[in-house]
């Protein structure tokens, strides 16, 4: 497995934000993470994401898994 700074996940996060108006402050405090935290999630350096944390996103965002992530093809 490749170390975690060379993942090829892309966070689709911006994209549903502004589709939704929402701003990234106002999702965190719905869902209940700090705006650190998803800021990091955001801009891809997070190094995982717990279920329940995927979950709280997708239910706020109204979408899938997918609609947040995809995998570039190497």
């Amino acid at each position: 497995m490749p170390p975690e700074d060379e993942h090829r996940v892309d966070v689709h996060l911006d994209k549903l934000l502004a589709e939704r108006g929402l701003t990234l402050t106002e999702l965190a405090d719905r869902v209940g993470l700090t705006l650190a935290n998803l800021s990091v999630l955001k801009n891809g350096r997070a190094r995982a994401i717990r279920f329940s944390t995927l979950t709280a996103l997708c239910q706020e965002l109204d979408c899938q898994p997918g609609d947040l992530f995809t995998v570039r093809r190497s």
